[in-house]
Protein backbone atom coordinates (compact mmCIF):
# COMPACT_ATOMS: atom_id res chain seq x y z
CA UNK A 1 0.00 0.00 0.00
CA UNK A 2 2.87 2.34 0.78
CA UNK A 3 4.27 1.86 -2.73
CA UNK A 4 0.95 2.85 -4.29
CA UNK A 5 0.81 6.03 -2.17
CA UNK A 6 4.39 6.83 -3.17
CA UNK A 7 3.55 6.44 -6.88
CA UNK A 8 0.43 8.60 -6.60
CA UNK A 9 2.41 11.18 -4.62
CA UNK A 10 5.19 11.20 -7.21
CA UNK A 11 2.69 11.69 -10.05
CA UNK A 12 1.05 14.58 -8.20
CA UNK A 13 4.46 16.13 -7.52
CA UNK A 14 5.29 15.82 -11.21
CA UNK A 15 1.97 17.39 -12.25
CA UNK A 16 2.48 20.22 -9.76
CA UNK A 17 5.99 20.81 -11.05
CA UNK A 18 4.68 20.98 -14.61
CA UNK A 19 2.07 23.58 -13.64
CA UNK A 20 4.71 25.62 -11.79
CA UNK A 21 6.97 25.45 -14.86
CA UNK A 22 4.13 26.54 -17.15
CA UNK A 23 3.34 29.41 -14.78
CA UNK A 24 6.92 30.61 -14.96
CA UNK A 25 6.82 30.30 -18.73
CA UNK A 26 3.64 32.40 -18.74
CA UNK A 27 5.46 35.10 -16.79
CA UNK A 28 8.00 35.32 -19.60
CA UNK A 29 5.60 35.11 -22.54
CA UNK A 30 2.65 37.29 -21.55
CA UNK A 31 2.62 40.81 -23.05
CA UNK A 32 1.82 42.98 -20.01
CA UNK A 33 1.71 43.08 -16.22
CA UNK A 34 -1.96 42.17 -15.93
CA UNK A 35 -1.65 39.04 -18.05
CA UNK A 36 1.52 38.04 -16.20
CA UNK A 37 -0.21 38.36 -12.85
CA UNK A 38 -3.11 36.20 -14.05
CA UNK A 39 -0.90 33.53 -15.59
CA UNK A 40 1.39 33.36 -12.61
CA UNK A 41 -1.34 33.26 -9.99
CA UNK A 42 -3.52 30.55 -11.51
CA UNK A 43 -0.68 28.23 -12.43
CA UNK A 44 1.26 28.63 -9.20
CA UNK A 45 -1.84 28.15 -7.05
CA UNK A 46 -2.75 24.89 -8.79
CA UNK A 47 0.87 23.75 -9.02
CA UNK A 48 1.59 24.39 -5.36
CA UNK A 49 -1.62 22.67 -4.28
CA UNK A 50 -0.71 19.62 -6.35
CA UNK A 51 2.76 19.57 -4.79
CA UNK A 52 1.22 19.79 -1.32
CA UNK A 53 -1.23 16.96 -2.06
CA UNK A 54 1.57 14.84 -3.52
CA UNK A 55 3.66 15.46 -0.43
CA UNK A 56 0.68 14.46 1.73
CA UNK A 57 0.49 11.13 -0.12
CA UNK A 58 4.20 10.49 0.44
CA UNK A 59 4.19 11.67 4.08
CA UNK A 60 0.65 11.09 5.45
CA UNK A 61 1.66 12.20 8.94
CA UNK A 62 2.22 15.74 7.60
CA UNK A 63 -1.33 15.91 6.23
CA UNK A 64 -2.80 18.42 8.68
CA UNK A 65 0.09 20.86 8.31
CA UNK A 66 -0.07 20.60 4.53
CA UNK A 67 -3.83 21.18 4.64
CA UNK A 68 -3.30 24.37 6.62
CA UNK A 69 -0.68 25.55 4.15
CA UNK A 70 -3.06 24.82 1.26
CA UNK A 71 -5.94 26.73 2.85
CA UNK A 72 -3.66 29.68 3.57
CA UNK A 73 -2.45 29.56 -0.04
CA UNK A 74 -6.02 29.52 -1.40
CA UNK A 75 -6.82 32.70 0.52
CA UNK A 76 -3.62 34.67 0.03
CA UNK A 77 -2.54 33.94 -3.53
CA UNK A 78 -5.64 35.23 -5.39
CA UNK A 79 -6.02 38.14 -2.98
CA UNK A 80 -2.44 39.26 -3.41
CA UNK A 81 -2.70 39.09 -7.20
CA UNK A 82 -5.87 41.19 -7.10
CA UNK A 83 -4.15 43.80 -4.94
CA UNK A 84 -1.12 43.87 -7.26
CA UNK A 85 -3.32 44.25 -10.34
CA UNK A 86 -5.32 47.05 -8.70
CA UNK A 87 -2.10 48.86 -7.72
CA UNK A 88 -0.74 48.49 -11.24
CA UNK A 89 -4.00 49.85 -12.68
CA UNK A 90 -3.99 52.84 -10.32
CA UNK A 91 -0.41 53.70 -11.22
CA UNK A 92 -1.36 53.60 -14.93
CA UNK A 93 0.92 50.77 -15.99
CA UNK A 94 0.98 50.46 -19.78
CA UNK A 95 -1.39 47.81 -21.09
CA UNK A 96 -0.73 45.61 -24.07
CA UNK A 97 -2.14 46.71 -27.40
CA UNK A 98 -4.03 43.40 -27.42
CA UNK A 99 -6.01 44.42 -24.32
CA UNK A 100 -9.42 45.54 -25.51
CA UNK A 101 -11.50 45.57 -22.33
CA UNK A 102 -10.84 47.43 -19.07
CA UNK A 103 -13.71 46.69 -16.71
CA UNK A 104 -11.99 48.29 -13.73
CA UNK A 105 -11.81 51.64 -15.53
CA UNK A 106 -15.46 51.29 -16.57
CA UNK A 107 -16.48 50.55 -12.98
CA UNK A 108 -14.57 53.58 -11.70
CA UNK A 109 -16.25 55.83 -14.29
CA UNK A 110 -19.70 54.61 -13.20
CA UNK A 111 -18.94 55.25 -9.53
CA UNK A 112 -17.58 58.75 -10.13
Amino acid sequence: MSELLDIIGALLLLAGSIFLFLGSLGLLRMPDVFNRIQAGTKATTLGTLLVLIGTAFIHPDWGFKLLLIGVFLLFTNPLSSQVLANAAHRSHVTKSKLTTLDQLAEDREENS
